[in-house]
């Protein structure tokens, strides 16, 4: 449930980061720059902290446990990290958006567009929080590996079950 409130509100977030750049085209009220740390926030929020959260993290943890018929995950604390990881992360992108003149890379970061005009500090901690937000679904898909390794009954082989899971 967590991770959908959280996906959500992520997709709030990115839908208003969306509104930004229209009214800018509209109007032309932000610098180049500016509206470059716009785009690539409203990418990465919307592909990292709204997609991935709903539907790995939050539909997920929702129907792996009803379709094995079990009441919870096998680590329910580790399922806890994994998704106290993405509101760190996303408060790390929010710094580097506000350190010096922000990271406006775009959602892929190419390197030769990454490395000219951008300070490393707000460049790094973009980098990181895209780390923290991968290490935090690392850690989701070991708990529902463990899960479905441990938790099917002896009847229902891997090769039955579900391409889904």
């Amino acid at each position: 449930t967590l991770y959908m409130i959280f996906a959500m509100f992520m997709g709030l977030v990115g839908f208003s980061y969306s509104i930004m750049i229209r009214l800018n085209c509209i109007w032309m009220f932000l610098s180049g720059q500016l509206y470059n740390v716009i785009v690539t926030n409203h990418a990465l929020i919307m592909i990292f902290f709204f997609i991935m959260p709903m539907v790995i993290g939050g539909f997920g943890n929702w129907m792996l446990p009803l379709y094995l018929n079990i009441p919870d995950m096998i680590f329910p604390r580790l399922n806890n990290l994994s998704f106290w990881l993405l509101p760190c992360s996303f408060l790390m992108l929010v710094i580097s958006s506000m350190m010096s003149m922000g990271a406006g890379l775009g959602w892929t970061m190419y390197p030769p567009l990454s490395n000219i005009g951008h300070m490393t500090q707000s460049v790094d901690f973009c980098i990181f929080s895209l780390h923290l937000a991968g290490l935090s679904s690392i850690i989701g898909a070991i708990n529902m590996i463990t899960t479905i390794m441990v938790s099917r009954s002896k009847m229902m082989t891997l090769s039955r079950m579900s391409l889904y899971l």
